[in-house]
């Protein structure tokens, strides 16, 4: 029998959570199983971007009621996401004792998406003020894959210090900036873009853009 290993995606308080949607849609569809952390400020910005409430004792409904919603805000845009038989647990981020918060917890990695300055901050100082840094920070130590989609414009010095700290101690920094060149035509392909950049950081396959094959006969293309 094989050993759950799952993916802890840990979403922050910072405007973004379409990009949470579109990752936590994309490993779910790929039969990935989800360790989800939704911390108390990003319950807040997910109430102000969709109208939907995150609630501990009703956290599959309401998980099934965001992952629904495009990033347009239609509410029925992806009904066939399957959370009912989909293998994901939930944390509250108070919970401290949770699995996530030790490193002989068995997991692939952690996405943290998106990833606000005070969540930077509180990784990189490893301040472990709740499960979402403590679970980053245990991701770190037992140097497994941790991916960081920053979200946010411009940025201070003292945030950029924070984002070298996290790279040098082998984090993936990865602003959520969208790309054009894939051929977007709907806000739900810019979201797709950065999300899928997020699974390509974590090694995870997907089909949510357009990847870019060259130019025959020119030498332009994306940076």
């Amino acid at each position: 029998m094989s050993r759950r290993r799952p993916w802890v995606v840990g979403v922050s308080g910072a405007s973004g959570t379409p990009y949470a949607a579109s990752v936590l849609r994309a490993l779910l569809y790929a039969g990935e199983a989800v360790d989800l952390v939704v911390s108390r400020a990003s319950r807040l910005t997910l109430l102000d971007e969709t109208g939907i409430g995150f609630r501990d004792a009703h956290w599959r409904e309401d998980l099934r009621r965001w992952l629904a919603r495009g990033a347009d805000g239609t509410p029925d845009a992806f009904d066939d996401v399957p959370v009912d038989s989909a293998d994901v647990t939930h944390w509250a981020a108070g919970d401290l004792a949770a699995g996530p918060s030790s490193g002989s917890y068995a997991v692939k990695g952690m996405l943290i998406v998106p990833a606000s300055t005070a969540c930077v901050a509180g990784v990189a100082l490893g301040l472990s003020k709740d499960l979402l840094q403590r679970a980053a920070s245990v991701t770190l130590k037992e140097r497994r894959p941790l991916v960081v989609a920053v979200r946010e414009t411009p940025l201070n010095g003292q945030t950029l210090r924070h984002l070298v700290t996290l790279d040098e101690a082998g984090a993936v920094v990865l602003p959520a900036s969208p790309a054009f060149y894939a051929g977007a035509r709907h806000i739900q392909d810019l979201v797709d873009f950065v999300a899928g950049r997020v699974l390509d950081a974590a090694g995870v396959p997907h089909k949510l853009y357009r990847r870019w094959e060259g130019e025959l006969g020119g030498d332009r293309g994306p940076d």
